[in-house]
């Protein structure tokens, strides 16, 4: 029996099996980087282990030093987790010969799966060769890993070379395994998948099907099981091949198998020898800890002939700290508070006061819920997070209720192409109106008995805010009544609450400070401008600035200043939270300066270039 576990990971994952490990009588050992020193993770285990590294990024995937941390902390098991070394056979190796309980399948599984390319050749799919013209569009992906890295959709053949590279650079970075391949890229597919679970004992368990289309650069965005619309014979199909793929490397343990589904046929693309993120909705549906089930089944414990039955449909959204509007750039800074309504579940690695930084990925929370059809499912998630308390950097969560509220995702025809269409329309400014009057007298409450109000009627007070993009400049009065504005009746107004009747309709504005200038208004985020705006904050036009805070990985062979560079040039690429995001140039015409350098650590807002626009003379 299996007492202490060290989970070989970090930030969410941790915290949810150690959730598990709390509730089977399981002691815990966390691993951190420096960086992670005071993560949540860290900080709920009974205990903690530091893993020294070269970079925060590259201590999870030192193996040596979690077996090392494991045997220090008495532990007799390692979980990996997903993500770093889940689908490593090495490191599988390295726990088991450590004398410590694995859990997750073989070793020779993991090596038979862990390369998409062996994979498609385990299950008969011959690999794509030379690419040509008429093999257009392809997806270029990482043999290793999995979360979106190392992918690139190629539509011309002139691009391939340059995605090849910044797909290598991008596996290695976050695998350390640069190896990558191409396949056919299919428009309007659907990401479908199969959960599995096997024991030693020769039984395999098919667990339903989870339905991922909705995704942003490869990596899921609102996953959910069942895969809606699916015939039973394609249900039929994807369950034999999932269990085909797992008898075919004698699988142990949980796992995934994933295809793209069009035209009403099955396209294998890997089997992710692990558990996946989205894990939560089928346990949900199914009513299962499939974390509890990997330990039994790592105990050697058999499974029952046949699973338990599917009840009701979960969908699940995934929170990052990212903007989609400004091409999915992750966020920094300090998480207020995160709190969602009961009746859902709340799977993250961070709590009220907790530093986002900028190592690793930019998700902060799993937010799943369950309901006994898909409507209802859908209807409750949407609400929730609508009343979810989200105070800190800006996140996608106006996205992900536009999203789940779309025709096309009610109606469960989306596809993987659902954002390239529909992004622009789900990211246009919506802002409450009146949020930024709320937080105006939120600002003001108390003013009055200072003797803000005169006898003789006054010029209004004045603030500004900016939200969605937009600036919102507020006018309001203090009189002998209290707080008074153009349009509205001021019910209540203090710090916290302000309450406003228009039309005969009285609305509650729950508002939120922090620091100097930001402020949040229920769902809205605002920023608290200067009155009298700067007339020297301007920016030089042609600057490229750092969109993000990140690392420079790369500026383009041969750039210097003086050069003359083209609309849509890539210049300079930058390294964030385990993604390369590429800067290039605005207009056509001279690189008049160029500040970045490889290895340089910016800010968002750090002035990297500036490209003198060429202009046409009459």
């Amino acid at each position: 029996m299996i007492s202490t576990l060290l989970v070989a990971n970090r930030g969410e994952i941790a915290c949810r099996i150690f959730r598990t490990c709390g509730e089977l009588g399981i002691r815990t050992v966390a691993v951190h980087s420096d960086a992670d020193a005071g993560a949540l993770h860290a900080r709920v285990a009974d205990t903690a282990v530091r893993l020294p590294g070269a970079t925060p990024a590259e201590t999870y995937l030192r193996g040596d030093l979690v077996v090392k941390a494991a045997l220090a902390a008495g532990a007799d098991a390692v979980h990996p987790g997903y993500g770093f070394l889940s689908e490593n056979a090495e490191f599988a190796r390295a726990v088991l010969d450590a004398g410590l309980a694995w859990i997750g399948p073989p070793p020779e599984a993991i090596e038979a799966m862990a390369s998409k390319t062996r994979a498609k050749e385990l299950m008969g799919i011959a690999p794509l060769g030379e690419v040509t013209e008429a093999d257009l569009p392809v997806l270029v992906k990482a043999a290793a890993g999995g979360g979106g890295r190392g992918m690139r959709i190629v539509r011309r053949l002139a691009d391939l070379p340059e995605a090849l590279e910044a797909a290598r650079a991008e596996a290695a970075s976050a695998f350390g395994d640069g190896e990558v391949f191409t396949e056919p890229y299919l428009e309007r597919g659907r990401h479908v998948e199969v959960q599995i679970l096997a024991d030693a004992h020769g039984t395999v368990w098919t667990l339903g099907t989870r339905d991922c289309s909705l995704q942003r650069r490869h990596q899921k965005v609102i996953e959910e099981a069942p895969a809606p619309g699916l015939t039973a014979g394609l249900q039929d199909e994807l369950r034999t091949l999932a269990v085909r793929a797992a008898r075919a490397v004698s699988y142990v343990g949980a796992g995934t198998v994933e295809f793209l589904v069009a035209d009403g046929r099955a396209h294998f693309l890997e089997m992710n020898t692990r558990l996946q993120v989205e894990h939560p909705v089928t346990e949900a549906v199914f009513g299962l800890d499939l974390v509890a089930e990997q330990i039994r089944v790592a105990e050697g414990h058999p499974l029952a002939s046949e699973p338990p039955h599917a009840r009701g449909h979960a969908v699940e959204a995934r929170l990052y700290a990212e903007d989609p509007a400004r091409d999915w750039a992750p966020q920094t800074g300090t998480l207020h508070r995160l709190a969602v309504p009961a009746g859902v579940r709340l799977d993250t690695g961070y709590t009220d006061g907790d530093t986002i930084g900028v190592h690793y990925d930019p998700m902060l929370a799993k937010v799943v819920a369950h309901a006994p059809t898909r409507a209802e499912a859908v209807r409750k998630l949407a609400g929730a997070l609508e009343r979810t308390a989200l105070h800190g950097p800006v996140t996608n969560r106006d996205l992900l209720l536009n999203s789940l509220r779309h025709p096309e995702f009610t109606a469960g025809r989306m596809d993987t192409g659902f954002y390239d269409r529909h992004l622009a329309a789900l990211t246009a400014p919506d802002a409450d109106p009146h949020a930024p009057l709320a937080a105006a007298l939120a600002a003001a409450h108390g003013r009055s008995r200072f003797g803000g109000w005169r006898n003789l009627p006054s010029q209004p007070q004045t603030r500004r805010y900016e939200t969605g993009g937009e600036e919102y400049e507020i006018h309001y009065r203090h009189t002998r009544q209290g707080l008074t504005a153009d349009g509205v009746r001021v019910v209540h107004a203090d710090a916290r609450l302000v309450v406003l009747e228009a039309d005969g309709v009285q609305r509650r504005f729950e508002v939120s400070r922090y620091g100097t200038d930001q402020v949040h208004v229920n769902s809205a985020t605002l920023t608290e401008l200067p009155r009298f705006p700067d007339p020297a904050a301007q920016i030089t036009p042609g600057s490229l600035l750092a969109p993000m805070p990140g690392t420079v990985v790369r500026v383009a062979e041969g750039l210097t200043e003086g050069a003359t560079v083209r609309a849509g040039q890539p210049l300079i690429w930058l390294e964030a939270m385990k993604m390369q995001h590429q800067i290039s140039a605005p207009v056509t015409g001279t690189l008049t300066a160029l500040h970045a350098t490889t290895g340089r650590q910016v800010e968002p807002g750090t002035l990297l270039a500036v490209v003198h626009e060429l202009r046409e003379t009459p």
